[in-house]
């Protein structure tokens, strides 16, 4: 739940070593990072940069989680899918693909995560017309995988390392391995 916040506008890399901070500070525990207060917090996710504003939204999210819930995880985590995304939508700073994340990865329910590298990398294909919503998206890997969260888990895997190491930003499309799917006149933009 943590690496979902963190990970909003920068790379994981930088995610991994906050988390290695909250780790050798023996916080990445709800009621220990809770009652470290938000000056700590702010110190030891600096590395995941706008570390002010995930600060406020982490506390958002430890407040939904410490007041509706008595600090009991596993009794959040156990709430049906869509609850416990309504209740994360709640949240400010929580949108759906970070909520989604939560939902999938830490709830491990059947939820599919749509993200930057997963909208390149149908639109570079032409398999979507890149006007389509979050949810139209997220309805469409939904309706055609089974409700597997572990399918869904990798699925977005995949898709994430697809889209690093070859549908970036400026697109590395003849090492690809998708490339044969790419539509005749090239990659859209």
């Amino acid at each position: 739940m943590v690496g979902a916040v963190l990970t909003q506008n920068t790379a994981w890399v930088n995610v991994e070593r906050a988390i290695s901070r909250l780790k050798e500070a023996e916080v990445m525990d709800l009621h220990r990072m809770y009652a470290a207060g938000a000056a700590s917090l702010e110190a030891w996710i600096r590395p995941s940069g706008a570390f002010r504003v995930k600060t406020r939204r982490l506390f958002a999210l430890m407040d939904l989680l410490m007041g509706d819930y008595g600090g009991d995880l596993d009794r959040f985590l156990a709430l049906p899918a869509g609850i416990m995304r309504e209740k994360l939508l709640g949240v400010s700073g929580i949108g759906p693909e970070t909520a989604d994340c939560i939902v999938l990865y830490a709830g491990r329910h059947p939820r599919f995560v749509i993200d930057t590298y997963t909208r390149r990398v149908l639109g570079r294909h032409g398999w979507i017309s890149g006007a389509e919503t979050y949810s139209e998206l997220a309805t469409i890997f939904e309706s055609e995988l089974e409700p597997d969260p572990a399918l869904y888990a990798e699925f977005h895997a995949l898709l994430v390392r697809l889209g690093k190491n070859h549908c970036r930003a400026q697109p590395t499309c003849a090492s690809c391995p998708l490339s044969s799917y790419l539509p005749l006149e090239g990659p859209r933009k």
